[in-house]
């Protein structure tokens, strides 16, 4: 805690009470994302091999990539589960053929649990 003096508490108090607030007051104000924020993942399975790097060095265990068809037609799926993804993005890194990406979608909430699990 910072010791002040008696009187320069209330100058302190007065000087920032008409500063502009360093807050938005989000559903009214402009949101404003950094260039480089990790939201929600997007997955192109057309270049994906099926190699499984991005489950393997995924910390939280969230993403699950599977062949939904023959060895030699490959149909890749991917879900993830929002509510153990710790928006690391160490998939992304790790996706040898950049089949994962992240947007800058902020909004991935919801109240029903099974809502939480996204096919990308």
């Amino acid at each position: 805690m910072i010791k002040r003096a008696p009187g320069k508490i209330t100058n302190f108090a007065v000087k920032h009470l008409f500063k502009k607030p360093a807050t938005v007051s989000f559903p009214k104000g402009e949101m404003q994302i950094a260039r480089n924020y990790r939201g929600r993942l997007t997955y192109d399975p057309t270049n994906c091999n099926g190699c499984g790097l991005c489950m393997r060095y995924c910390p939280s265990k969230a993403i699950v990539v599977v062949n939904e068809g023959t060895k030699e037609d490959r149909k890749m799926k991917a879900s993830l589960e929002v509510a153990k993804c710790i928006f690391c993005c160490q998939c992304v890194d790790s996706c040898p053929r950049k089949c994962l990406s992240y947007t800058q979608e902020i909004d991935l909430s919801s109240l029903n649990k099974d809502e939480l699990v996204v096919q990308l």
